[in-house]
Formats: C-alpha cells, structure tokens, sequence
C-alpha cells in the first residue's frame, strides 16, 4: 500500500509522502517549513518575502530545525532576487518554487546546481511555457486555491495539464486530507500542495486570532476572489478590510497604494531610481500602471491580518477549503492522517477493483 504514496514528486524531492507545503508570504517561516518536512511531507520556505540580507539566515534555521531536504521561493520582482538564487545554490537547496519571472537563463543555472525547479501556475498555457523554459515538476492551482489563482476549477485544470506536459504535476486547489490525496493520484498526479490547510496548523506562526477567523469561516462563498487590492484576481476571507477596499473608489485606493509603495521601498532599501526600475519592470510584465501602483497594497494588508494578527484591518489570504477545516493539528497530525486515509481510500478502490 505504501508504494502507491511513492511517486515521482517523493523520488525527486526525497520527501517521505507526496505532500508539498506551499510558500505562504509571511506564514512559511523555518518553523512551519521544518516541521513539515520532518513530518515527512516537502516545505517551502517563503524565501520571496524575506528581507534583504536576512536569506541565509532564514536557510541556515530551517536546516536547523531538520536534516530532510525542503525548498524555497522566489520571485524575479523581489529586490533581493539575486541573493535569494545564490543562497539556495550555496546551501544546497533542494528545489525552488516560483510563479513569476524567471527565464530560461536563470532555470538553467539552477538545474546545473542540481536545484530542482518547480513553478505553481494556474492556467494551461502557464503550465506549458513552464515546461518549455526548463521545469522539472509543475504544481496545478485550481481556482479554489488563495492568494493569486485562476479561474479554473482544479478537477478541471488537472487533467488539462497532465494531458499536455511529460514532466511530473502537483495538485494544488481544494486539497485538505487523505481523500483528496487518493483522488489527485488517481488523476494521474504526483502529489498534492496545500497552503491554506499548513496554515491551519499549530505549528504556524499566524496568530491566534486570526487563526480563530479562518476557523469560524464555514461557507466557502465568503472565501472570495477580488481585484481590489492589486488589481489581479487573489482569494480572500470576506472581511471587513476587504469590503472596505471593494467600495474605495480607484483614485482613494491608488493614494493609499502610493503611499504604503513609499514605506515598503524604504523598509526594503530602495532608493527612488531602484523603485522607478522595479515599476518599469513589473508595469513591462505584469499588466500595466494601475497594477504595477496597486502592488504595494497586497504587502501591507496581508502582513496586518496574518502577522500582526489583526483578521479585521488586515487581509486574510485563503483557499476556499478553508471552510471544511475544524480544527488546528500539528504538522505531524496532519500528514500522519492525511497517509492513513489515502491508504485507507486507496485500498478500498483496490478491494473494488479485485471484487470485479
């Protein structure tokens, strides 16, 4: 029965079960990230919203905290893209997740590290560029998934992808426990990715009364996608920060971006040529001015609900699976259930099978 939870994604990130924890900004810190992987799952260190020259920092802990190999994130719009490239190489990193920027170049040079490149996209066309540009494993988000997500269901979009590209695919969108284990495998995926459900965890760093909101969200209509706070479509817990933002007009939300961009180019060490050059860059490749003005928000909000605990003037990314979680495990808890009732599926289908 184990065999059947060996597969490509656990051969080639030498992770136990084919489990994948997602890079939440600010919520996939060492902690969360090495308990995860001593559970025997595969974490990713939020490495696109580390600080400047805290990288190797940040590395050095998780490896701390577990001798299993993890991963880190990144993004090309960070300011500290580069030092995020050389410390994964340095440390020995065992893969990389990313959704925007890189190009053949830089996937290259980390293949040649041995660095295992594994991009989340959440459209067909997305997930075949991907491939084309060098990655080695791609993790599918349907549009059920939080933060930046797509329009298609993942029962959809899943079978889209694995039908269209030869390297191994992760599920990503809607996936919780055990069950949703059986079905992405049976779907012929290497595994599944989960964030909003490690998020839901005692071993994350959100605060307690956030944590309590996400909770007490049990319809998933209310885990809802907006454009309101960066200009591109991302899943939120309804609050009432976000409700707020909803009815802004656009020239009072583009004041406050304004002036949550100055203090993020600050605390980031950016002077005003090396805002003007990362502007440019991501109004050439993210969709123009108003989402390029609008970037600063997604920071400073999300930061307030999940770091500073404030789930009522901060956002509250989330995927819509939210609803379906009771309570708070450990990482440990968690995998060990999700394993048992994936096996416990899996050999029911066996049992049918056979009886056939």
């Amino acid at each position: 029965m184990a065999d059947a939870l060996q597969t490509a994604l656990t051969e080639r990130l030498g992770c136990r079960w084919p489990v994948v924890q997602t890079a939440m900004g600010w919520v996939a810190d060492a902690r969360l990230t090495a308990a995860t992987c001593n559970a025997g799952g595969f974490g990713f260190l939020a490495g696109a919203t580390l600080e400047p020259g805290t990288v190797d920092a940040a590395i050095a802990d998780v490896k701390a905290r577990t001798d299993q190999p993890f991963g880190v994130n990144f993004h090309m719009f960070q300011p500290n893209a580069e030092e995020v490239l050389e410390a994964v190489i340095r440390h020995g990193v065992r893969a990389v997740s990313y959704g925007r920027g890189p190009d053949a170049r830089t996937i290259k040079r980390l293949k040649d590290a041995g660095v295992v490149c594994m991009p989340t996209v959440g459209a067909l066309k997305h997930a075949v560029k991907a491939v084309e540009l060098g990655a080695d494993i791609v993790t599918v988000q349907g549009g059920e998934g939080g933060g930046h997500t797509g329009a298609v269901p993942t029962t959809i979009l899943l079978p889209q992808v694995l039908d269209a590209v030869n390297v191994p695919v992760v599920a990503a969108g809607g996936f919780s426990d055990g069950r949703g284990l059986a079905a992405a495998l049976a779907f012929g995926a290497a595994g599944i990715a989960m964030g909003t459900r490690f998020l839901m965890t005692t071993d994350s760093p959100v605060p307690r009364a956030t944590l309590e909101r996400y909770l007490k969200t049990k319809d998933p209509t209310l885990i809802k996608v907006s454009t309101a706070v960066d200009g591109l479509p991302q899943r939120f817990i309804e609050n009432e920060e976000l409700k707020r933002l909803e009815e802004m007009g656009l020239p009072a939300r583009l004041a406050m971006s304004a002036k949550y961009a100055r203090q993020w180019g600050k605390d980031a060490g950016l002077g005003a040529l090396g805002m003007a050059r990362l502007g440019l860059k991501v109004m050439s490749e993210e969709g123009g001015f108003r989402t390029t003005v609008m970037a600063a928000n997604l920071p400073t909000l999300v930061q307030r609900g999940v770091v500073a605990g404030d789930p009522v003037n901060g956002l509250l990314p989330s995927g819509q699976v939210a609803a379906r979680i009771d309570r708070l495990e450990s990482c440990a808890e968690l995998i060990g259930g999700i394993v048992e009732q994936a096996k416990a599926r899996i050999a029911a289908l066996s049992a049918l099978a056979k009886a056939e």
